[in-house]
């Protein structure tokens, strides 16, 4: 079963929403409804999430992105769809039971942090546990523990203006670790830190899934953040999911000229893996005589970028090898030439958003 299930979501904001959601359905144009004083910033958006999977949603201010995240863990009522998490309709919950599942199950980090300045790092770490009603002395260990995973052990009793951005980003990370969620959202997370910085915290949490698993829903404007972070991407353009698949889905076959726009200056090198360019091995060839051939090995999550060396020593090939050391294809020189060179090919198959104040970042850290 999904982990996470977006079943034809709407979100309108205005006059007769519910009249708008028909109008939409019956091909009407979003600037239509603007005209009249309404604005749809979410637009039939169905997606499913599955166990230990980072889905990124990538697009523009204004793509409607952070609204549709918000409807995630009912912070906004759709105007039409549902939301299923782990098979619960949580569109059809009562607020005190969408409370909490918001306390237990799902946890939300934020782009500008929303520490509670008052409290320690510890405190602030701990503070969703505290909200859950977890004893004192079991949500300081956990939260301690959290704050480990996250890099910041010895921190635990300074105060967040002693901490720079990135770790007060950490801390965030580490309160919502802390109470255990199935789930994280995050909203643009790391996008308010310096380069450096929003890249070690990729780091970061790339190492966090590898040991955790966990299922995350991470919103971002940065093509290079989504197909550097993500499972599997949905581009958002005027509150309309316009593609979804994985980076090298988009990055190969973007679905309109929108995607295309968009991809035209990612590095292909790093995104592109030796799987995706491989060719299967001719029928019956021994993986001896592969070898042989093909001496330099790699998997087939190899990023193309870390194959130059190989195949320069190797001759003309490097072999593409399974977990267990079997040949599964080769990756000529040339074939990797052509897939740097080569220009991605268009398949044809297109927001306003409402930020959440800060009292509001506070509600959702409570379970409120």
């Amino acid at each position: 079963m999904s982990r996470l299930q977006a079943e034809h979501l709407y979100k309108v904001f205005g006059r007769r929403p519910d009249q708008a959601v028909q109008r939409l359905e019956g091909g009407t144009h979003r600037d239509e409804l603007r005209a009249d004083g309404t604005t749809a910033a979410v637009i039939d958006a169905s997606f499913t999430v599955e166990p230990g999977q980072i889905f990124v949603v990538m697009g523009l201010s204004g793509s409607g992105k952070s609204t549709l995240l918000r409807m995630l863990n009912g912070l906004l009522e759709p105007t039409a769809g549902r939301v299923l998490f782990d098979g619960q309709d949580l569109t059809a919950l009562s607020p005190r039971e969408l409370r909490s599942v918001r306390s237990t199950k799902i946890s939300m980090v934020f782009q500008h942090f929303a520490l509670f300045p008052h409290r320690s790092v510890l405190e602030n770490a701990a503070y969703g546990l505290e909200v859950q009603g977890v004893a004192r002395a079991e949500r300081e260990e956990r939260a301690a523990q959290a704050l480990e995973l996250t890099g910041l052990a010895g921190w635990e009793k300074s105060w967040p203006d002693e901490l720079s951005g990135g770790m007060q980003q950490r801390v965030g990370l580490a309160r919502a670790l802390a109470t255990d969620a199935d789930l994280l959202l995050m909203d643009e997370s790391f996008s308010a830190l310096d380069p450096l910085i929003r890249r070690d915290m990729q780091d970061q949490l790339l190492e966090l899934q590898k040991r955790l698993k966990k299922t995350i829903v991470f919103i971002t404007h940065d093509l290079n953040e989504a197909m550097r972070l993500g499972d599997r991407i949905a581009v958002m353009r005027d509150g309309e999911i316009v593609q979804q698949g994985t980076a090298e889905d988009i990055l190969v076959r973007p679905s309109n000229d929108y995607v295309a726009s968009f991809i035209q200056d990612v590095d292909r090198s790093r995104v592109l893996t030796a799987g995706s360019i491989m060719e299967a091995p001719a029928a019956g060839s021994a993986d001896e005589d592969l070898l042989a051939e093909a001496p330099a090995t790699v998997t087939s999550e190899t990023p193309i970028a870390e194959l130059f060396a190989p195949c320069s020593t190797s001759g003309a090939a490097v072999a593409v090898t399974d977990e267990d050391g079997g040949v599964i294809g080769l990756v000529q020189r040339e074939t990797l030439l052509a897939a740097l060179g080569e220009e991605p090919q268009v398949e044809p198959q297109a927001d306003t958003q409402v930020p959440a104040p800060r009292d509001e970042a506070e509600k959702v850290i409570a379970g409120a």
